[in-house]
C-alpha cells in the first residue's frame, strides 16, 4: 500500500501537488496531529465554510487526547483506503411493446433491449474526489446504482467492479461506503437533529461511546450549516411544515457524511442549493478526500469554483466515457482533438454542452460523441485508466485487502447490535407514532364516538327474546368495527414507508426482523388501550352481564380481536407494492372472514367446501367467545305466551351450533391467528429486502 501511496503522490505532483500532503495529513491525524493543509480545496473550504477548516472530528480528537482516551472518533488507517474500480461495465434494460385497439390491448411477446451504459471503464483511488458529469440522459445515475448495487432489479448488467483488487458484493459494499441519493427520504415527524442521532446510533462502529457519537453529531451539524433548524421538525408535504429544500438536501448529506466512510458516492448532491452551500457541500467532500477517502459524485452543472475544486472528472455522453483523468488534463484533451474551450467559460458548462444531443440535430451530435468517445478510448489517458484498472483487479493487488475485516463484514453487515438497533428504531417508532395526529387524537375521538353510538342505539337491552337478537346483534358489531378500524388504520404502517426502509435496510443500518418487531411494539399500547376504552363505554351502556369478570373476559377478547385485524392489515401492508394497492384488496379479503363469522351465517350451515374459511376468520372466534361469555350463565329468558322463545341462554348457543364451544379454546386461537397473520407479514416484508446480485 505504501508502494502504491507513493506512485499516487507522483503522479499528482505539479498543479495538483496538495494531493500528496493531502495523504499525509489523513495518516498524520491517526496521531491526533492537527495539521492545516495549503491545497486548493482547503483554500475554497475556509473561504465558503464557516468551521469546515478543521477536518471532521479533529476537536473531538484533540478532546480524546486531553483526557486520555485511546478511542478516537475517526481512525485513519491504510486498511480504511479503497481502490474502486469497474471495467467494461454495460447495462441493459428491456422495453415491452403492446398492440391492440383502442379499447382492448392484448400483450405481445414483442422486446428489445436498450443499451443504457456502454462498455463503461474507470477508477477512483484514495485521496481522490471524482466529479461524473454530463447531460441529461448520459448515464450518471444508472453508473452509480450499478456501482452501489441498487435499483437494479429491472436491469440487465454485464461487467466486473473491484474494490482493492476483489470483486465487490454488495454486503462488504454497504458496511464500507455510504450513498447520498438523489431523492430525499425522511421521517417527517422528527427533527434534523434527532435524523442524526438515529444515523449515529446504527451506523457508526459499535466500539464509540455515545458521547463520541454525540459530539460527531454536533460538529456534522454545524459544518453543514444545520444549526437554525437543529431542532425543527423535517416535515410532511402538505402536512406539516417543516425545513426547506435546501436544508433538507444537506441533512441527506449530512446523514452519510457522520460516519466518516472509505467510500463515498453521492447522486447529485448540490441539486437544490444555492452556490454558497453547493460549494460548502463539495468542500466538505473535498476535505474527505485529502484524508484518504474515495468520493465519487454525480454534479449537475457545477459553477466554475465547484469546478476547480475537482480532482478528477469522468465526463459520459450516451452511456459513453467521453473523457476520465485529471481537470486540468480535460482541457488538453478537448484541444487536442480541436474542440478548445473558450477563454473565460464554465468548463463544466462547456463539456456538457459539447456532450449534449440537442434537439433536431440528434444524428450530427451522436456522431460527434462517438468520435471523441473513440479518441478517448485512444489516447494515453484511455490506455492509462485500461492499466490502472488492471493493477486494481490483479491478484498482487489482492494481497493489500484486509481479509479480517472481510470475513467480518460477509458475517454481519450491521455496524449495530441487534439490541442497539431495536432500541434506537424503537425510539424513532415511537416518537413518530406519539408525534402523529391522526393515530391520537383523531382515533381517540373516533373510538369514544363509535362507542357512544352503539351504546345510545342499544340502550339498556333486556333478557327477552328480542333482546337476544339485539345483544347478538351488538356484540358483533363491536367485532366490526374494530376490525374495520384497525385493519385501515395500520394498512399504511408499512407500505407507505417501504422506500425508505428498504434504502435504510440496504445502508446496512438495521435488519429486517427489528424494523418489523419496532413497528409493532411502538403501536402495541394503543392497540390495546383504544379497545379496551371502547368496551368500557359501550358495555354498561348496552346491557351486558353484570358481571365484572365477564366485562374482562369480553374487554380481552375484543382485544385479541382488534389485534388479529391489525396483524392482517399488517400482512396486508407489508404484501402491497404502495398504499393504492392495498385499500384496494383490503374490503375484498376482509368480506368473506366477516360472512363466516357466525352472525350472518349460521355456524352449523356452512358449506363444506368453504369451512376452511372460518379457521382463518378472528370473526368466528371472536364472536363465539362472546356469545359463549354473555349466555352461559343465564338461566332464564322472558318469553310471551304462543311465541317460539329461547328458554336460557344454553338454548340460544346451540340454536347458533355454539353450545360446545369454550371460551379458552377460543382465545388460544385468536392468539394463533395473531401469531401466524404477523408471521406471514414479516415474511412478506423479508422477500421485498431480497436483490439481485
Amino acid at each position: 500500500m505504501e508502494k502504491k501511496n507513493g506512485n499516487m503522490e507522483e503522479k499528482k505532483t505539479g498543479k495538483h501537488g496538495g494531493k500528496g500532503s493531502g495523504q499525509k495529513q489523513g495518516q498524520r491525524s491517526v496521531e491526533g496531529v492537527t495539521t492545516t493543509s495549503t491545497t486548493k480545496g482547503t483554500h475554497a473550504t475556509s473561504s465558503s465554510s464557516k468551521g469546515s477548516k478543521t477536518p471532521p472530528h479533529s476537536s473531538q480528537q484533540r478532546r480524546n487526547d486531553q483526557s486520555g482516551s485511546e478511542n478516537s472518533v475517526v481512525v485513519e488507517s491504510e486498511e480504511e483506503q479503497l481502490v474502486y474500480s469497474w471495467h467494461k461495465v454495460n447495462v441493459f434494460t428491456t422495453l415491452k411493446s403492446s398492440q391492440g385497439s383502442r379499447w382492448f390491448k392484448r400483450k405481445t411477446h414483442e422486446s428489445r433491449e436498450k443499451h443504457i451504459l456502454k462498455d463503461v471503464t474507470g477508477v477512483c483511488r484514495p485521496g481522490e474526489l471524482l466529479a461524473i458529469m454530463g447531460a441529461s440522459g448520459a448515464g450518471k445515475t444508472t453508473l452509480l446504482n450499478v456501482l452501489t448495487h441498487r435499483n437494479n432489479d429491472k436491469l440487465r448488467i454485464t461487467g466486473d467492479l473491484f474494490v482493492n483488487g476483489r470483486r465487490v458484493d454488495p454486503d462488504t459494499l454497504t458496511s464500507r461506503s455510504a450513498y447520498v441519493q438523489q431523492d430525499d427520504l425522511f421521517i417527517g415527524l422528527i427533527t434534523v437533529k434527532e435524523q442524526l442521532i438515529f444515523q449515529a446510533m446504527v451506523r457508526m462502529d459499535r466500539h464509540l461511546t455515545y458521547y463520541q457519537r454525540m459530539s460527531r453529531v454536533d460538529e456534522v451539524i454545524s459544518e453543514l450549516g444545520l444549526t437554525k433548524c437543529a431542532d425543527t421538525k423535517i416535515g410532511v408535504p402538505g402536512r406539516i411544515k417543516g425545513i426547506s429544500g435546501g436544508e433538507m438536501k444537506r441533512l441527506a448529506f449530512a446523514c452519510e457524511v457522520l460516519t466518516n466512510p472509505p467510500l463515498m458516492l453521492c447522486d447529485e448532491p448540490t441539486s437544490g442549493l444555492d452556490s454558497f452551500m453547493a460549494q460548502n457541500v463539495v468542500a466538505v467532500m473535498k476535505n474527505m478526500a485529502e484524508r484518504g477517502k474515495t468520493i465519487i459524485s454525480t454534479i449537475h452543472q457545477p459553477s466554475s469554483e465547484v469546478y476547480a475544486m475537482f480532482d478528477r472528472v469522468l465526463l459520459m455522453a450516451e452511456g459513453r466515457v467521453a473523457f476520465l483523468g485529471e481537470v486540468d488534463a480535460a482541457y488538453q484533451f478537448f484541444n487536442r482533438i480541436n474542440m478548445p474551450c473558450p477563454p473565460n467559460y464554465n468548463p463544466a458548462d462547456f463539456f456538457i454542452s459539447t456532450l449534449a444531443v440537442q434537439p433536431g440535430k440528434e444524428d450530427g451530435c451522436r456522431k460527434a460523441i462517438n468520435t471523441i468517445c473513440d479518441e478517448f478510448n485512444k489516447s494515453e489517458e484511455g490506455i492509462n485508466i485500461e492499466k490502472a484498472v488492471k493493477e486494481n483487479s490483479t491478484e498482487g493487488e489482492a494481497e493489500r485487502y484486509d481479509s479480517l475485516v472481510d470475513v467480518e463484514v460477509k458475517k454481519s453487515p450491521y455496524k449495530a447490535s441487534w439490541w442497539c438497533q431495536f432500541r434506537t428504531v424503537l425510539w424513532r417508532s415511537w416518537l413518530e407514532v406519539i408525534r402523529e395526529p391522526m393515530l391520537i387524537k383523531v382515533r381517540f375521538f373516533q373510538v369514544m364516538a363509535i362507542a357512544l353510538l352503539i351504546g345510545i342505539i342499544y340502550f339498556r337491552q333486556q333478557l327477552t327474546q328480542e333482546g337476544v337478537t339485539n345483544i347478538n346483534g351488538a356484540l358483533f358489531l363491536l367485532l366490526t368495527n374494530m376490525t374495520f378500524q384497525n385493519v385501515f388504520g395500520v394498512i399504511n404502517t408499512f407500505c407507505a414507508q417501504l422506500p425508505l426502509f428498504l434504502r435504510e435496510h440496504f445502508n446496512g443500518m438495521y435488519r429486517t426482523d427489528v424494523y418489523f418487531l419496532s413497528k409493532m411494539v411502538s403501536e402495541l399500547p394503543f392497540h390495546i388501550f383504544y379497545p379496551f376504552a371502547f368496551v368500557a363505554i359501550a358495555y354498561y351502556m348496552v346491557g351486558f352481564t353484570n358481571d365484572v369478570v365477564d366485562f374482562f373476559i369480553c374487554a380481552t377478547v375484543v382485544i385479541l380481536v382488534a389485534n388479529c385485524a391489525v396483524s392482517f392489515g399488517y400482512m396486508i401492508s407489508c404484501m402491497s407494492k404502495n398504499l393504492s394497492i392495498a385499500l384496494a384488496i383490503a374490503s375484498p379479503l376482509i368480506i368473506p372472514l366477516m360472512l363466516f363469522g357466525g352472525f350472518f351465517l349460521n355456524s352449523g350451515s356452512t358449506p363444506a367446501y368453504l369451512t376452511w374459511l372460518k379457521y382463518l376468520s378472528w370473526f368466528s372466534y371472536g364472536n363465539e367467545a362472546l356469545l359463549l361469555n354473555q349466555w352461559a350463565d343465564v338461566k332464564s329468558i322472558a318469553c310471551r305466551a304462543n311465541e317460539t322463545c329461547y328458554p336460557d341462554g344454553h338454548a340460544v348457543l346451540s340454536f347458533l351450533h355454539y353450545e360446545t364451544g369454550t371460551i379458552g379454546a377460543n382465545v388460544a386461537s385468536l392468539i394463533a391467528l395473531l401469531v401466524g397473520y404477523r408471521v406471514l407479514a414479516f415474511c412478506a416484508l423479508l422477500g421485498k429486502t431480497y436483490r439481485k446480485q
